[in-house]
This record gives C-alpha cells, structure tokens and sequence, in this order.
C-alpha cells in the first residue's frame, strides 16, 4: 500500500469513528442531567443550582468539549460528499455553519459549564458570595453574548441533512433521522429529555454510516462517501 493509499485509510478510519463516538458521548451527556425525567425550562439561576457539585453532570460537559472536534469532522465529511451538482453550496454553507457552531459549543461549555468543577471546593457561603457573577455570566453578559453563535450548529446541520434528502446522497432513512434529530438538538436547558431522543436519533443514523467507513479504510476504494 503507498503512502496516500495508507493516508486515506487512516482518514477513512478516522471519520468513522467520529460519526461513532460523537452521538455516543451526547446520549450520555445527556442522559446524565438531573431531573432528566421532569422537564422543566431552566433560568440562569436554577442552571447553577443544578451544575453546583455534579461531578457527573460536569464530566459529560468535558467530554461534550472535546466531541466539538468531532462534530467538524462530520461536517465536513458532508460537505465533501455533498460537493456534486446543485447540493455543493448547501454542503459548504452547512458546514461553514456548523463549524462556527461547534467553536461556540466548545466555548459554552468550557465558559459555563466547565468553570462550574473550579468551585466545587468552596462553602455555601463562598459560593453565595460568587453568584452575582455567575448569574451574569450564564445570563450571557459581555462578550459571551457570543455564545449565542451555538445556534449555528443545528442550522448548518440541517442545511446539510436536507441537501442529504434531496440529493440521495445518504438512504432517506438515515437523512430523515438526522434532519429530525437537529431539529430537536437545540432544545433549551432542562429539557434535556428531548436532547437526549435527538441524540438517540442521531445514533441510530449514523453507527451504521460510520461502520461502513471503518470498514471500507481497509479497501482502496473510494466508494465509502457514497
């Protein structure tokens, strides 16, 4: 095998495996959220409440950080078999969009969330003493406003996943499970229940998707994006 053959197999291999991991590590993040089961929409205050000690809660943010790279891999992934005919723009703008959204994923939870295990170790009323500041960096004050850009993710991923539809590109099974899926993924906080049947959604399109990558990276072929 030459070497670009090899490096294509490593490639293959690898976005495989992202289309396995990453609706694997959402399932769990959110399957871990308290008060899973009895949705409610949550205010700044109450999301401190919730995150205050949660060291489970707080390691699925941690692993959601690091799945933001992941997440660029799929979309670009798509973008390049989307590159064909009229579907080629919305393959670029979708994962233009979905890269900007995954930065501002990775920026949230590294600002709001991660931040939270940092004063785990402090009394009540330590704690107490911080919550004005915390209640303005979760009500998104200052320059975190930008934080708002996570929005962009399911955007560019649907703009995707209906270029998907449209083209044939995937089987429509698999291209309606993921368009319904980040349709439900931008579900505000508490209620995570409806995150957690998106993730599940986007689960079961895309395992089998990323099977067949990982098993095509032993051939030469490049039928896999197919």
């Amino acid at each position: 095998m030459s070497a670009s053959q090899s490096l294509g197999s490593f490639k293959r291999l690898g976005t495989g495996l992202s289309f396995v991991v990453f609706p694997l590590v959402f399932v769990f993040a959110f399957s871990v959220h308290p008060g899973l089961l009895h949705p409610h929409f949550l205010s700044p205050s109450e999301l401190i409440t919730r995150a205050r000690g949660a060291d489970l809660l707080q390691f699925g943010h941690a692993l959601v950080t690091l799945d933001t790279a992941l997440l660029i891999v799929v979309a670009v992934h798509f973008m390049k078999i989307l590159d064909h005919g009229s579907s080629a723009w919305a393959g670029f703008f979708g994962a233009a969009l979905a890269v900007l959204g995954s930065l501002s994923l990775a920026a949230d939870k590294g600002a709001l969330c991660l931040t939270m295990s940092s004063l785990d170790g402090l009394n009540d009323a330590e704690f107490s003493s911080m919550m004005p500041g915390l209640l303005a960096m979760f009500s998104k004050g200052g320059w975190l406003v930008l934080l708002w850009g996570v929005a962009l993710l399911p955007i560019g991923f649907g703009i995707q996943a209906l270029a998907l539809l449209m083209s044939n590109r995937l089987p429509r099974w698999q291209s309606l499970l993921f368009l319904l899926g980040v349709l439900l993924i931008g579900t505000p906080d508490g209620v995570e229940v409806v995150n957690l049947t998106a993730s599940v959604l986007l689960t079961v399109a895309f395992i089998p998707y990323g099977l067949r990558l990982i098993r095509s990276s032993g051939h030469h072929s490049s039928s896999y994006d197919r």
